[in-house]
């Protein structure tokens, strides 16, 4: 089993469309009992939450549920039960950094490092307007292709 963690700050946005979008992926790729799925945020502030409506709505024009997404914080097992924590962006990676054990940092990455894309966070849509949180699901939805590949690549293929 392949566990995945998404994570940005606040964990109602970024981390829970990625979680949302990429859980999908995998089911659709016949995948659900190799890789499981998970998000958090490096901030507590929105602890039990459901994901922001503004998320919740667009994953849903999709055909993504997020439902049954609550916001929590990282916590020290996370450090040690995932074996890969993604953030969404340059900011939330350092915090991660900063609390995570040396001897899981090599587990901390961007989640976009997957993609060959022109950019390499997914940028926080919360204060912004709908075409923010679009752009968030492009960008999800690209990423987690990218993911997909190379967990089969380096993970699923050689287990």
């Amino acid at each position: 089993m392949i566990k995945v963690l998404f994570v940005c700050l606040g964990n109602i946005c970024r981390s829970p469309t990625a979680c949302g979008v990429f859980a999908r992926q995998v089911a659709d790729s016949g995948l659900s009992d190799q890789v499981r799925v998970d998000s958090a945020g490096t901030s507590g502030w929105h602890n039990g939450a459901k994901p922001d409506s503004r998320s919740v709505q667009l994953a849903a024009g999709y055909g993504y549920d997020l439902s049954f997404i609550r916001s929590r914080q990282v916590n020290e097992q996370d450090f040690i039960e995932q074996d890969l924590i993604l953030a969404m962006d340059k900011e939330n990676l350092s915090s991660l950094r900063q609390i995570c054990p040396p001897e899981f940092a090599h587990k901390l990455r961007l989640f976009l490092d997957f993609a060959d894309l022109p950019v390499s966070e997914v940028p926080d849509p919360y204060f912004g307007g709908s075409e923010g949180f679009a752009r968030v699901l492009n960008l999800v939805e690209l990423g987690g292709v990218a993911l997909l590949n190379h967990l089969k690549n380096d993970y699923i293929q050689n287990s």
